[in-house]
């Protein structure tokens, strides 16, 4: 399977959980007597449009280069990414307004069966995140990630309406509003997870040159191949899935272009083999 296949099909996975969860928290809220669980449901409703963003601009970024975009349509990526951190912004904030105004008005104290129901879904929330952030590493993708910290932030918020529910039930009356304030406690760590979110996808906007890892195992590469002596500047720009690399190789100053035109040919070829990652490979030579 494909790397554009396997992070489609992710995206999809999570856009059915959070369809699924965000009914059934709706309903054991709103028959539980519990805002945040309701609130738990807007998040999860947030979710869904923001996963059907991520699914455009994953089919979008995946484009092969052309005419117009030599480097392919990569930076589509961080872009979704920066949309996806304003929905859960605007989640959270509209949770924030509803709990305040939810603090203000008596109600019921909630149901017992709510936490049930949030037990549940605090697993599987985990679960998916464990699942989509495995496979964000392993292509490579933002927005995968970004997806994955929906299913961390929205365990988050479920942990918080947890607790704030098992509070309203033990100590009773007049602590109704527990829940509540459970779901503002949920809204900074929404909050603290759109920084989390947002700050890889700045890097990537910026062409931040901080892949040192990457950088020392193209080194590394390079001086197997045969008449590389060394390498120099190495700076690499990351496009969604993939890394755009500078390199300047090193070989034998009496060499003719010629022969320094094929040898930076086999260290394009075996960079490209050994790091499928790496897209658009622009070599430099020059003299030992």
């Amino acid at each position: 399977m494909t790397n554009k296949n396997l992070a489609i099909r992710t995206v999809i996975f999570s856009m059915l959980g959070n369809v699924a969860l965000a009914t059934i928290k709706f309903l054991a809220g709103i028959f539980g007597n519990s805002y945040a669980l309701i609130a738990d449901g807007i998040e999860s409703v947030v979710d869904v449009f923001a996963s059907i963003l991520v699914l455009v601009g994953l089919r979008y970024a995946n484009r092969p280069a052309d005419e117009n975009h030599p480097y392919g349509h990569g930076k589509a990526e961080p872009l979704i990414t920066f949309l996806v951190v304003a929905f859960l912004i605007v989640s959270a904030a509209t949770i924030a307004y509803q709990a305040i105004q939810h603090i203000r008005i008596p109600h019921k104290l909630p149901e017992s069966f709510t936490l049930w129901v949030l037990a549940a879904i605090i697993i599987w929330k985990e679960s998916s995140y464990q699942i989509v952030i495995r496979r964000s590493k392993k292509i490579n993708s933002d927005s995968l990630k970004a997806e994955a910290w929906h299913h961390r932030s929205d365990a988050i918020t479920s942990i918080a309406a947890f607790i704030g529910i098992s509070i309203a039930l033990y100590f009773g009356e007049g602590y109704e509003v527990a829940d509540d304030y459970a779901a503002l406690v949920a809204v900074v760590f929404i909050v603290y997870n759109c920084y989390k979110i947002f700050r890889p996808a700045l890097s990537e906007v910026m062409d931040e040159n901080n892949h040192e890892d990457l950088i020392e195992k193209i080194r590394t590469i390079a001086i197997e191949v045969k008449g590389v002596k060394g390498t120099e500047k190495c700076y690499i720009r990351k496009a969604g899935m993939d890394y755009h690399v500078d390199l300047h190789a090193l070989v034998e100053g009496n060499l003719t272009v010629k022969e320094g035109h094929r040898i930076s040919h086999l260290l394009k070829d075996k960079l490209q083999k050994e790091i499928p990652e790496i897209g658009h490979l622009l070599i430099h030579i020059e003299p030992f």
